[in-house]
């Protein structure tokens, strides 16, 4: 890389260089980290994988439906699983002197 004499560019090319200097900044982690993605992905190529095969990933976690413990004793269709926020009908009901066991499915 050359030197640049600094002392011999107008006030405008300085800017100029200002602004270039500070976009390589900004973006030199982004492509470091895209040539290492980019020797990664070709080493991986050579030997017959590719990359996902070989690191994976996060697995994938699905939530299981959690079945309904609690009905609501006015319209049976009305549903909780216990878990959350109570719905308004549990709270009533429990206001209104029944038992959680008493609203159990």
């Amino acid at each position: 890389m050359s030197a640049i004499e600094l002392n011999d560019l107008s006030l405008k090319e300085l800017k100029s260089l200002q602004v270039q200097i500070a976009k390589a900044i900004a973006t030199h982690e982004d492509r470091r980290r895209r040539q290492a993605l980019e020797d990664l992905e070709s080493r991986a190529r050579q030997m017959g994988f590719t990359l996902a095969e070989l690191v994976g990933g996060a697995p994938v976690r699905k939530r299981s439906a959690v079945p309904a413990q609690y009905a609501n004793p006015l319209d049976p269709a009305d549903t909780w699983s216990g878990r959350g926020r109570k719905p308004r009908w549990f709270l009533a009901a429990i206001a209104a002197g029944k038992s959680p066991d008493d609203l159990r499915i």
